[in-house]
């Protein structure tokens, strides 16, 4: 009687719960990948969410460390660069995902998503803007992922795999030479495009018991190779210091976007009551420094410096009766930034609720509160090759924000 009774309350949280945390996290990521729709028991669902994320890094005593033709920005007598910026800058964050089951042990789930993306905006009127004046960076993903599941020992073990198509773009405007070195004739920035896209693929398998809404899944998602990145340096606000000055300078490269292990765990635990968890790990440490060329010379380069992401979540949730359900977690999330940037750890705390007013239809309404804490940023290298030696700035603990909805509705 016990676990029929965690069954009809737990379960249904099982089935329509997802975990109200907002895209960000370390690295380049955002959504990330999310397969949680494949799990639903209805023979057809369709879901779709957004989430809105505001972070509020503001950077301090900033210094430029460069020395060169456009003079220091901090130092020099008659230069109004400000010491203090606003880094972020808010975004959303959308999925939108199709489930159907065939026959009694496949299932098919398609979804498009954002995993990945960045957006910081200082303005050109700080004293970092040699580092970086405004940075954006989008992504659009793809993705067919099947199950096949069948019955183990007192519940089923799910075989899942899948592939996903990543199309990125991106661009970053950093100040080459100050405006006022140039008479005010020019502005005096360099401006990068890039775009690429690449294919990758995710393999895993997941353990479930319906009577104790427990599951537990593994999921590897492979990297994806971005081997033809290409774009242009437009260099015509630049009209001296390099023989590509005042034009615009084709350029190519390669990278590729990390890949990510990821376990979930959760379970019923009493009447009505869910357990829920779950660690991820992904390389970011791969992103390093990413050369650009024009036929084999280097023009620029991105600097990331990366270390490997790891993010930890743990919460539970609790159905109230058949309309109503609710979940709170906490999340931990490794920031990968080193000697330069701003990705320290993060701390969320997430709450959410879950409305069905019949058993067809599922809303979601969740809010994030979360601490980004502070740091500082100086020069480093990368294989010997100087990198962030651009400006050096502190950041204290700032606050981010986000507010998150979705719709399913199943048949």
């Amino acid at each position: 009687m016990q676990s029929n009774y965690i069954a009809k309350g737990a379960f249904v949280l099982m089935a329509g719960w997802s975990v109200y945390s907002p895209a960000l996290a370390g690295g380049l990521e955002r959504g990330g990948y999310n397969i949680d729709l494949l799990f639903d028991r209805s023979p057809y669902a369709a879901e779709a969410s957004a989430t809105y994320v505001m972070p509020q890094r503001k950077l301090k005593n900033a210094q430029d460390t460069i020395t060169g033709p456009d003079g220091n920005l901090s130092t020099t007598p008659g230069y109004s660069y400000s010491s203090t910026a606003d880094d972020s800058e808010s975004y959303w964050s959308p999925r939108i995902g199709i489930k159907a089951g065939i026959g009694d042990s496949v299932d098919c789930m398609f979804d498009y998503s954002q995993p990945y993306g960045a957006h910081t905006n200082p303005g050109a009127n700080w004293a970092g803007a040699n580092d970086n004046i405004e940075t954006k960076v989008d992504s659009d993903n793809y993705a067919a992922t099947c199950s096949y599941r069948f019955d183990a020992g007192p519940g089923q073990l799910r075989l899942i795999g899948g592939a996903n198509y990543l199309r990125m773009d991106g661009f970053k405007e950093r100040l080459l030479i100050a405006p006022e070195a140039l008479g005010f004739a020019f502005s005096g920035v360099g401006r990068l495009d890039l775009e690429g896209d690449g294919w990758g693929w995710r393999a895993g398998a997941a353990y479930e018991i319906p009577e104790y809404a427990f599951r537990a899944s593994l999921m590897y998602y492979s990297q994806v190779k971005l081997d033809e990145v290409t774009g242009t340096v437009d260099l015509t606000q630049v009209p001296v210091g390099s023989v590509y000055a005042g034009t615009v300078v084709p350029v190519e490269g390669s990278t590729a976007m990390p890949d990510a292990l990821e376990l979930k765990l959760q379970s019923g635990i009493a009447p009505d009551w869910l357990a829920f968890g779950s660690v991820k790990w992904t390389d970011w440490s791969q992103l390093q420094r990413i050369p650009f060329y024009n036929n084999g010379v280097e023009i620029t380069s991105l600097d990331l410096g990366y270390r490997d992401g790891w993010t930890v979540t743990g919460g539970i949730g609790h159905k109230f009766n058949e309309q109503w359900s609710g979940a709170l977690s906490l999340t931990w999330d490794r920031g990968t930034s080193q000697e330069f940037g701003t990705q320290t750890d993060t701390w969320l705390f997430s709450a959410g609720v879950s409305y069905a007013p019949t058993q067809h239809v599922e809303i979601r309404l969740g809010g994030v509160l979360g601490i980004l804490t502070g740091g500082e940023s100086s020069a480093s290298s990368i294989d010997g090759i100087p990198v962030g030696d651009e400006a050096s700035y502190e950041y204290d603990s700032d606050l981010v924000a986000a507010l998150s909805t979705s719709l399913k509705v199943k048949f």
